[in-house]
């Protein structure tokens, strides 16, 4: 039987209305992309003309790939723990709803506002380096590769750790602790991607490392 786009609708309109009755989550959504919008602009705004050189050989506009990490994994996290702490979750269940229905549209309705806020987010950051940066420093930050690598990964990170949200949310009784979960599990991918936007690893090399690891799973 196929799954049922109104039921997975349903699922996403409800999970979005409580996400903007919970404060937790209101807030961490909003903190984590001014966090890392705010920095790499400080640090462009700071640089002299002189360091275009250098920036144009780090990558740091994918220091900004930790929002659609970071953001969609406490939505995700809270998205089954959430509904088995208020009681709603076992009632859902017993209605029509199948599970891969159930699950994806907790997916959907993690993964549409962070991509959504993650591209307004870097939309405002090349703004703001093309109106307020020194011209040769926006050139150097502005490249093409990296700008197209922010567009393509933004929903694939985005996807990866809502699905590793939802798996520990599935295990777990208590949202907060959940939230915990997966925002430690999502750690490691924010450092790597920081450590390639200011050249501590070569992209190449983060690559290889990636693939690596993923042969001996």
């Amino acid at each position: 039987m196929s799954m049922s786009a109104r039921r997975i609708r349903a699922v996403v309109l409800k999970e979005l209305r409580d996400a903007r009755r919970n404060r937790t989550i209101l807030v961490a959504v909003a903190i984590f992309p001014l966090v890392f919008l705010i920095q790499p602009l400080v640090v462009i705004f700071l640089a002299p003309n002189s360091s275009a050189a250098t920036l144009s050989q780090r990558h740091l506009l994918l220091y900004m790939l930790a929002i659609p990490v970071l953001t969609p994994s406490v939505l995700a996290a809270y998205s089954v723990a959430g509904e088995r702490q208020q009681g709603s979750l076992e009632p859902m269940l017993s209605t029509p709803i199948r599970t891969d229905e159930f699950l994806l549209g907790k997916a959907l309705a993690a993964l549409l506002p962070a991509v959504a806020i993650a591209y307004v987010v870097f939309a405002i950051f090349i703004a703001c380096v093309l109106l307020f940066a020194q011209p040769a420093i926006a050139h150097a930050m502005l490249r093409g590769q990296d700008i197209l690598a922010q567009l393509l990964l933004t929903p694939l990170l985005a996807g990866l750790s809502i699905w590793i949200g939802i798996a520990i949310s599935t295990r777990s009784s208590d949202a907060r602790v959940a939230q915990q979960l997966s925002l430690l599990a999502s750690l490691p991918v924010v450092l790597l991607t920081s450590l390639i936007a200011f050249d501590v690893i070569h992209a190449t090399n983060a690559l290889l490392l990636v693939l690596g690891w993923a042969q001996n799973r």
